[in-house]
């Protein structure tokens, strides 16, 4: 699986070569694969999903897998010792954060960080208005609030985000743009669309099937969409 272009830039000015790295929500790991590329010394990749860890486990040769340590666990509370890390990445990761989350998360990370390290945080900016994916979202979001009461996605601004990590003692050093408009293609629409459904369907049929048919009838009209902005923050802990 080749490496996406948006995390080569992300990581194009960071100093990758022989650090010890950390992918937060580690997913496909995309990041994972891009960070051992760029000569990673070592990449801890976090993941609380299962499936996602093995998939992961699963496409690394041996000697890939030799620099990599795949850790199942939470992101809020993780295993590793205070100032272990020289090179944090968040690739797509605050937008699948809730709200709540999101401050504990952002000190864990903080926490792990060595004197000196490197955070890179990449995500989307809140769509515009006249997005027809937002709709689509909304659903997505609606279907998660009925079932356990948190979204699904929360689309932070940048400047929010430098903020966060700025109250933890991060220093910011950058920002660029990663994708503009940012291609949701047919099957990130019916990737979403799938997911909804799949939560609603633990809902009551008179909540779940009103849900599914406007899923039905959003991912028809959309097809497919650009639109919506993609950037990436770089941040420096202090020496202390």
């Amino acid at each position: 699986m080749s490496v996406p272009q948006t995390v080569e830039t992300a990581l194009a000015d960071r100093p990758v070569e022989g650090a010890t790295c950390l992918e937060a929500g580690a997913g496909v790991g995309n990041t994972t694969r891009g960070l051992l590329e760029q000569g990673a010394g070592h990449v801890y990749a976090v993941t609380n999903n299962a499936e996602h860890a093995q998939d992961l486990r699963s496409s690394l040769n041996s000697h890939e897998a030799s620099r990599t340590s795949i850790l199942e666990a939470d992101l809020q509370s993780t295993p590793l010792q205070s100032n272990a890390v020289d090179l944090i990445t968040a690739h797509g990761l605050c937008n699948v954060v809730p709200p709540s989350a999101l401050g504990r998360i952002s000190a864990e990370l903080a926490r792990i960080a060595a004197p000196g390290a490197h955070l890179v945080v990449d995500d989307y900016e809140p769509l515009p208005d006249d997005a027809a994916i937002r709709d689509l979202f909304a659903v997505e979001n609606a279907a998660s609030e009925l079932a356990d009461g948190t979204p699904a996605l929360t689309f932070y601004p940048s400047d929010m985000l430098r903020r966060v990590f700025e109250g933890h003692g991060l220093t910011f050093d950058r920002k660029r743009i990663l994708l503009d408009p940012v291609p949701w293609t047919v099957s990130h629409v019916k990737a979403h669309a799938d997911l909804a459904r799949k939560t609603a369907s633990d809902l009551p049929r008179r909540l779940a099937d009103p849900l599914a048919a406007e899923l039905d009838r959003l991912v028809e009209e959309i097809g497919s969409e650009s639109t919506g902005t993609m950037y990436s923050l770089a941040f420096r802990m202090s020496e202390r």
